[in-house]
């Protein structure tokens, strides 16, 4: 596989995510990851000590079709939204059909009322699925780099 290909699919890939999430296309999210697929939000510290379950955690597409359902209709929070900046992009390895991926990220929120601030920090620790096209997540991990994790933790990140 042509090396520039592979990375332009998986900064396709990732700048999707974002934008589904940050336009409120949240029904269209779980489409960006295989199926079987693992996707957690957990913190730094929770993480190096080697803790498998975080604050938000699916193993299916049908647990994040779950998930943005509950948005929708079950759990109760302010509205908001969120902004992502996503960089540097980091391809690790590549093995077979899966690519090992690492990236940072800031997350503002958006408030109803135009309140903005900065919401969450971290890393990306992807496997991405790149036997086919477009590619997929296999796996996202979601690495916050603070152990106070909000409450208004509803939408994914």
């Amino acid at each position: 596989m042509d090396d520039l290909a592979l990375r332009l699919g998986v900064q396709e890939l990732i700048g999707e995510y974002a934008e589904r999430i940050d336009e409120d296309r949240l029904e269209e999210w779980p489409d960006l990851f295989a199926d079987p697929c693992r996707y957690l939000v957990i913190s730094r510290s929770n993480h190096e000590a080697g803790m498998r379950q975080g604050v938000m955690y699916a193993a299916t597409r049908g647990m994040l079709l779950d998930r943005v359902f509950s948005i929708r209709r079950a759990n109760l929070f302010e509205p908001h939204r969120y902004r992502h900046v996503i960089g540097p992009i980091r391809l690790k390895e590549v093995t077979g059909q899966v690519a090992v991926v690492h990236s940072h990220f800031i997350v503002a929120r958006i408030m109803h009322d135009g309140v903005t601030t900065l919401f969450a920090t971290g890393r990306y620790l992807d496997r991405i699925d790149i036997s086919t096209t477009p590619y997929r997540f296999s796996e996202r991990i979601v690495v916050l780099d603070s152990d106070k994790i909000d409450t208004l933790l509803a939408i994914p990140l």
